[in-house]
């Protein structure tokens, strides 16, 4: 009866629970189907109170259209994005997996010491670091171009650390039996190691897109050129040119936000994978 009793309290306490958390994750969707509400809506009915969370009077074509036909330009950023987003992403992933392989399963006279110079760069402040990368990009012929936004995100400490700490959870027997078979560092890491910490990869991956991809600081400083602008740069200048239509800034919002949508809605699988694997080596 004690072990029905707790049971029962158990799946109670579950329910509870999950209810909790399904009211709490409708409070943060609420601002995200407010603006895609709003970018459907003529101009006049946005703000009607009480709220109409389904638009009375549809205006999809219209307001979309003036987003990506418009003066804006908003295709072009777009494109730009997109590029500097997945060229970024995969350098990152490569150069930290290699990094972090290079740290967990090749011994050299250092290798903590200098791991730990390289963490020690993360507790230094970006703002810190603007000014003399702005300087030595400019030097080298690296600023107000797509090649530079890319190689200043392609090289993370964070990505390093994370990806370090998956390595350090396989087993180095798989490296071994590889090395008395006679294969290398390179064949060990590309068809042994990587598949093994696909997860982290992934999460990482994920990671590093929404980063980049929301990044207006870095675009800000380095580009100048309007041919060059990121969407969040972009959307800074539709914002400017648009500010007094919040139909049309939900509606550039909306476009915006729904790569990283997909990127999650793919992924999260990974994500959960990474999580568990994560978990377990723990």
């Amino acid at each position: 009866m004690d072990k029905i009793a707790g049971s029962r309290k158990g799946n109670t306490g579950k329910v509870v629970m999950t209810a909790i958390m399904f009211v709490i994750g409708i409070v943060f969707l609420l601002p995200f189907i407010w603006m895609l509400s709003s970018s459907f809506k003529p101009e006049a009915d946005i703000f009607n109170y009480p709220v109409e969370w389904i638009p009375k009077h549809w205006q999809i074509i219209d307001n979309y259209r003036a987003v990506w036909a418009g003066k804006a330009n908003f295709a072009l950023y777009y494109w730009n994005s997109v590029k500097v987003t997945l060229m970024t992403t995969l350098l990152s992933v490569a150069v930290s997996a290699l990094a972090a392989y290079g740290f967990t399963k090749i011994h050299f006279r250092g290798r903590n010491i200098l791991f730990f110079f390289i963490l020690a760069t993360y507790m230094v402040p970006t703002e810190a670091t603007l000014v003399p990368l702005f300087v030595m990009f400019r030097s080298v012929g690296l600023y107000n171009t797509h090649t530079g936004l890319i190689l200043l995100g392609g090289f993370s400490v964070l990505g390093t650390f994370l990806l370090r700490q998956f390595f350090q959870g396989i087993s180095t027997e798989f490296m071994e039996s590889a090395q008395m078979d006679g294969a290398g560092h390179f064949t060990i890491f590309t068809r042994i190691m990587l598949p093994l910490v696909k997860p982290a990869l992934a999460t990482y991956g994920i990671l590093r897109f929404i980063w980049t991809w929301n990044d207006f600081q870095t675009p800000f400083i380095f580009l100048s050129d309007k041919k060059l602008f990121t969407i969040q740069l972009g959307m800074n200048a539709f914002a400017d040119r648009n500010g007094q239509f919040y139909s049309l800034i939900m509606a550039a919002s909306v476009s915006a936000i729904i790569p990283l949508l997909i990127v999650f809605i793919i992924g999260q699988k990974h994500v959960i994978e990474g999580i568990s694997f994560g978990g377990v080596k723990g």
